[in-house]
């Protein structure tokens, strides 16, 4: 029988190798060692595990963040930011598995990551890219486009067989992870702050927008062929 920190790192291994659904209460148990009605018992569902085990994993990715350095440059900040979130990626693989699983599921799971996970990690950069923004330094980008921008190439630093596909050794060494996420955060940082290129994500999805919003509001053939006939 394993301890609280064994119980939640085998169900976290469970949840990122199968994801949740796959993640039966039998196979959870089998992997635990213990009976099939130990998480119900314990922690009163499936679900409220699948909770335990992602704040356990978030705090542990918490510990591997740099801390708010006042001293730094605002595009420093956020480079820092950027970088540590990807590194912490290489410490804390599973996560981010599970995290990237659920971004396509509308779900209660997806939620509860949102509000403990992605959207403090954007509120961490916010001050940063507010100022930036202020001062010039950076194109106002609208936050869904700054997050597909920042958030997913996350998946660059964990392995499996599409980067072996793409030419990484599997297993790679922990120093090769840790320059890939080094690598990515400089892409995605020196992207944002070139303004230039940063104005055209923000304007193309400004009158990506405007285009949907015509569309919805504007009448449709037969509605307007019966406001004539009016």
């Amino acid at each position: 029988m394993f301890g609280e920190e064994g119980i939640l790192q085998r169900g976290l291994e469970a949840f990122a190798e199968l994801g949740y659904e796959r993640a039966s209460a039998r196979e959870l148990a089998r992997r635990l060692g213990v009976s099939h009605n130990f998480i119900n018992d314990r922690y009163g569902s499936k679900a409220a595990f699948w909770r335990a085990v992602v704040d356990s994993a978030l705090e542990a990715q918490l510990a591997h963040l740099p801390q708010a350095d006042p001293s730094l440059d605002d595009a420093e900040r956020l480079r820092q930011l950027i970088t540590g979130f990807y590194r912490s990626a290489v410490d804390t693989p599973r996560i981010k598995r599970i995290m990237l699983d659920e971004l396509s599921r509308d779900t209660e799971r997806l939620d509860y990551l949102y509000e403990r996970h992605i959207a403090p990690t954007l509120q961490l950069m916010a001050p940063s890219i507010e100022r930036l923004v202020a001062s010039g330094r950076m194109a106002p980008i609208p936050m869904d486009v700054l997050f597909f921008a920042v958030i997913p190439p996350v998946s660059g630093t964990l392995e499996g067989p599409l980067v072996r596909r793409l030419g990484r050794p599997v297993p790679a060494a922990a120093e090769q992870l840790t320059a890939t996420a080094e690598s990515l955060a400089a892409i995605v940082v020196d992207g944002l702050l070139a303004t230039g290129a940063a104005a055209h994500l923000g304007e193309a999805a400004i009158q990506v927008r405007g285009t949907r919003t015509e569309k919805n509001t504007a009448p449709s053939a037969g509605t307007a062929d019966q406001s004539r006939g009016l």
